[in-house]
């Protein structure tokens, strides 16, 4: 989800400016990012805490595992493919209610559908089903907001108000942790909760959305060739692209395992009590989120007076690296907390640095959009290959999630080696 966002954002700040893009007040702002911050919370929530815990509760601690990465391994790959399909969906709606709105009415709908079905679910196979239906129509949801800041946002605001959206993820990762916990007790709320206060922002902000409407005559083609064009691009003549793909890749491999395995780390190797589970990840999302922002605020600074955003990508990467490790040998919640908050630090420098060094090593500036889309993939595949391989790590490891956390240290560690070959980027 976060690397897919990142390169989302990344393509509607390089975007052409739309004939209705305009200078947008403080008004505007506060309702996008209300409702970017809540499209945040609903997809985040479940998947740091009641996702897990759902599951857990279906089949027992010895069987969540490779439950979860079934679960979370195909929501993932309907993810990474819904995105694109609903972008172009929405490209192409000539609807008198507008071109981003219908989606993200259908998307809040449809994705909240797909949450109710988890809660209720009697076993795995109606949890798949219920995440997958949520995945696909979150990402339509996500997809129709982010056209948002091309569609209305004058070219010389739009790093300012992505900017203000580049803090919505670590508060609305807070915020859900922190829902979760408040009504811990009661599953059926723990899932609708958030999409219940989310969707009133979100509605709200299509409600008031002047959005830009499309003539019937002026919508695009569709070609299915080109559609696929966008997932490839030749590691032969953009070697810097490869390479740069292939370190995002790996780091958000580290962090997939991460956010999705907290939960069952806390039950099996820390011995958290269920019930404490939700405190416990909230405390630690916290922590995590604060040094996040500090980071990204002060690692974004340096690298612009610098010039340099290579050192700060290897160096991220190595101190996330170095948090998979502290994490894996954490015998209590402290240890843990500890590991979190030093990743923390990882994850605010390298999200403060990365976007800028792949605008700068995109292989053709007449073709952003479809190289992104390319790049989309090393933020969307992580989350589904992850949790396909952690229980083989798993039983490589005995069980042991500290070894599966050491694995993570070592794609990290990877990840900030395969940052040192680009060549077009200091």
């Amino acid at each position: 989800m976060d690397g897919l966002k990142y390169e989302i954002a990344a393509e509607a700040v390089l975007a052409p400016e739309s004939p209705v893009a305009h200078r947008v007040g403080w008004g505007f702002m506060s309702l996008y990012t209300l409702a970017f911050m809540s499209t945040n919370l609903v997809f985040l929530a479940p998947l740091l805490v009641t996702l897990p815990l759902r599951v857990n509760s279906l089949v027992g601690i010895k069987q969540a595992p490779s439950s979860l990465a079934l679960v979370a391994g195909i929501g993932a790959l309907v993810a990474m493919f819904g995105n694109p399909f609903f972008g172009r969906m929405s490209d192409r709606t000539s609807s008198r209610l507008g071109m981003r709105r219908p989606w993200m009415v259908i998307g809040l709908l449809g994705g909240t559908v797909g949450i109710l079905m988890i809660a209720l679910a009697p076993n795995i196979a109606v949890v798949l089903v219920g995440w997958c239906i949520a995945q696909l129509f979150f990402n339509a949801l996500l997809a129709a907001l982010i056209a948002v800041l091309p569609d209305q946002v004058a070219r010389a605001q739009r790093g300012l108000v992505s900017g203000v959206l580049g803090v919505c993820l670590p508060i609305a990762a807070v915020s859900g942790t922190f829902l979760v916990k408040l009504f811990t007790g009661n599953p059926i709320a723990t899932f609708l909760v958030p999409c219940v206060i989310g969707g009133f922002f979100i509605l709200l902000f299509a409600v008031a959305l002047k959005d830009r409407r499309l003539a019937r005559a002026s919508r695009p083609g569709w070609s299915l060739r080109e559609f696929a064009s966008t997932f490839y691009v030749k590691p032969r003549t953009s070697p810097d692209f490869a390479w740069a793909f292939a370190s995002r890749f790996m780091f958000l491999m580290a962090y997939a395992l991460l956010t999705t395995y907290e939960a069952f780390f806390l039950l099996g190797k820390i011995g958290t009590a269920v019930a404490d589970v939700p405190q416990q990840i909230f405390v630690g999302t916290l922590t995590q989120s604060v040094i996040i922002v500090a980071a990204s605020l002060i690692a974004g600074k340096l690298s612009d007076r610098t010039g340099r955003r290579k050192i700060f990508v290897f160096t991220a990467s190595i101190i996330y690296g170095l948090a998979m490790f502290a994490v894996a040998i954490a015998s209590n919640f402290n240890g843990f907390l500890v590991g979190l908050a030093i990743s923390g630090l990882g994850f605010g420098i390298y999200a403060a640095v990365d976007l800028a060094l792949v605008a700068d090593v995109l292989p053709s500036k007449d073709n952003v959009a479809k190289d992104l889309g390319v790049f989309n993939i090393a933020g969307a595949l992580p989350f589904s290959i992850a949790p396909a391989g952690a229980p083989a790590i798993l039983a490589i490891g005995g069980g042991n999630y500290g070894v599966l956390y050491a694995a993570a240290g070592i794609f990290a560690i990877i990840g900030a080696v395969a940052i040192l070959p680009v060549r077009g980027v200091r």
